[in-house]
């Protein structure tokens, strides 16, 4: 997959735990794994705005796009 959820780096850097990004983010402890694991299809913008004003980062800093080998 091309997108990469660098999420799980952010919340080291800000040394946090996902549980409590969830709690502050009112969302589930099971949300944010799915979420890091790259697992889910998409994501709020009013989520990701949380997750930006708690992590103090841009979205930027969560995602990285890689681009497909085979891709021309």
């Amino acid at each position: 997959m091309p997108i990469i959820v660098t999420l799980d780096v952010m919340l080291a850097k800000r040394k946090m735990r996902s549980k409590e990004l969830a709690e502050r983010v009112g969302i589930t402890v099971q949300n944010i794994s799915l979420l890091k694991s790259g697992k889910v299809r998409g994501v709020r913008f009013e989520t990701l705005e949380k997750i930006c004003d708690i992590l103090e980062c841009q979205p930027g800093d969560l995602f990285q796009y890689v681009k497909d080998e085979g891709e021309t």
